[in-house]
Order: C-alpha cells, then sequence, then structure tokens
C-alpha cells in the first residue's frame, strides 16, 4: 500500500469512527488550514490558489452554518449561526479585496469556537471510556452538533 492509499485509509476510518464533536472539530481545524493557506497566497500573490483555499474554508463554514440544530441546539445554535454568517460574509473580502487580514479575522474567530469543540469531543471521549457496557450521556451542548459529512480532500 502506498502512503498516499495509507493515508487515504487512516483518514476514512478516523472519518467512519469520529463523533459529531469530532467531525465538527476537523471541519473547524480543516477551515482554519484553509485560511492559513489563503493567507499565504495571497502574500505570494497566487491569486488562483487563494480562491481554491478560501473557497473550501467558506464551503466548510457554510456546511456547518447549513446543518445547525436550531430546535435542538437551542441558543448556542443561534449563537453558531450568527458566528458562521459573519465569517462567510468576512470571507467575501478574502477574494474580493485580496484582504489577509479578513482571513486572519475568521480565524480568530474560529479559534475558540474549535477550542470548545475539542474540549466537548475530549469529555465525550473520557466519558465513553469507562463506561464501556453502559452508554454515557452526551453534553447538553452537543445536541447543537451539525449532523457531518466530512470531504477533506483538496
Amino acid at each position: 500500500m502506498s502512503g498516499y492509499g495509507a493515508a487515504t485509509t487512516y483518514q476514512t476510518q478516523a472519518l467512519m469512527t469520529a463523533s459529531p464533536a469530532q467531525l465538527v472539530v476537523m471541519l473547524l481545524e480543516k477551515a482554519t488550514a484553509c485560511l492559513h493557506e489563503a493567507i499565504t497566497a495571497i502574500e505570494a500573490q497566487q491569486i488562483e490558489e487563494r480562491w481554491r483555499a478560501n473557497k473550501r474554508a467558506i464551503e466548510i463554514i457554510h456546511h456547518l452554518d447549513l446543518t445547525l440544530d436550531l430546535d435542538r441546539g437551542g441558543e448556542i445554535a443561534v449563537n453558531l449561526r450568527q458566528l458562521y454568517t459573519f465569517a462567510l460574509r468576512r470571507l467575501a473580502d478574502v477574494d474580493f479585496n485580496n484582504d489577509t487580514q479578513a482571513a486572519r479575522d475568521v480565524i480568530t474567530l474560529l479559534e475558540p469556537i474549535l477550542a470548545s469543540w475539542r474540549e466537548l469531543a475530549r469529555g465525550q471521549l473520557e466519558a465513553e471510556a469507562p463506561a464501556v457496557s453502559s452508554p454515557a450521556k452526551a453534553p447538553a451542548a452537543a445536541e447543537a452538533a451539525p449532523s457531518v459529512s466530512l470531504n477533506v480532500s483538496a
């Protein structure tokens, strides 16, 4: 099996076994990485690569927004919707104005959200680990978790 094939198999396995919170973490990590790529591309004056990276970040954030469960997620989901909407508006400036600051602003916005989802995912793993025979109840914030399908290929 080639290195690429092994990496793809590992990535697929990670996606198939991840909880909704872990999938959100993966999506937010990918969106942040894409925005870093967009910044690098702007600085290198690589317009097409900037567009691709920003487009991927927009698609991920848009997906997260569309999959929010506003009925079960309550105020948390409503707040996430507002943050995602702001981020999407701000990311238009990355393309329209070749604006690295807009990408940095969205990264700054996503970082605490990502940290919270990481904490939630870690807490779920810890809660599930000792209770192999009896499933643990997920924290209430997990109800805001979107139903996620993830394609992280470039």
